[in-house]
């Protein structure tokens, strides 16, 4: 699985969003800021180390998943069509959101103790959030849309609980409250 990693971001509502592209798909997406991929890039440089890859400048590599996250943020795009490179997960990892990418669509979610039942790998309920939590991919793979039984849940992606419940809003899921916009 030799290769590189090219990196993109685009601008969403909920600030820039980070790829990082291997020739076999889009391997990790995350929030950061412009001048480095967040936390001094940090953050870059970690996916860099668990990739162990070099760094490629390539545009034409990125387009197609930064073109389909602006669509996402847009309201244009509900199914993900770009590949997925999973070699940033264990294979417990690779098959509980694997389930999560495969079974639970657009608009709607799962509870942690659904998503530990239908991955079928004996992990507990209150470790899917430990895996939903170190997701590298997330919005593509939709970890905001798993959700505690009483809740929402926690999230780690962009303003934590907040950033999940504006996309469970924009997907549908949830009703808009009145200061939504």
């Amino acid at each position: 699985m030799a290769g590189t990693v090219a990196f993109g971001s685009v601008p969403t509502r909920q600030g820039d969003l980070f790829v990082a592209v291997t020739e076999d798909g889009v391997a990790c997406v995350g929030w950061g800021d412009r001048g480095g991929w967040g936390e001094g890039g940090r953050a870059k440089a970690r996916v860099l180390e668990g990739l162990n890859l070099p760094e490629v400048d390539d545009p034409g590599r990125t387009a197609a998943v930064l073109g389909e996250l602006g669509d996402y943020y847009a309201g244009r795009l509900r199914v993900f069509s770009v590949p997925v490179d999973w070699r940033l997960t264990s294979p417990v990892q690779r098959k509980v959101l694997g389930t999560l990418y495969e079974t639970v669509p657009y608009g709607k979610a799962v509870t942690y103790g659904e998503l530990a039942t239908r991955s079928q790998t004996g992990v507990p309920a209150r470790a899917i959030g430990s895996i939903m939590g170190a997701n590298p991919i997330p919005i593509i793979v939709p970890c905001h849309r798993v959700v505690a039984e009483n809740g929402l849940g926690g999230f780690s992606g962009g303003e934590g609980v907040e950033s999940k419940r504006w996309l469970l809003t924009m997907e549908g899921y949830l009703q808009p409250t009145l200061d939504w916009d």
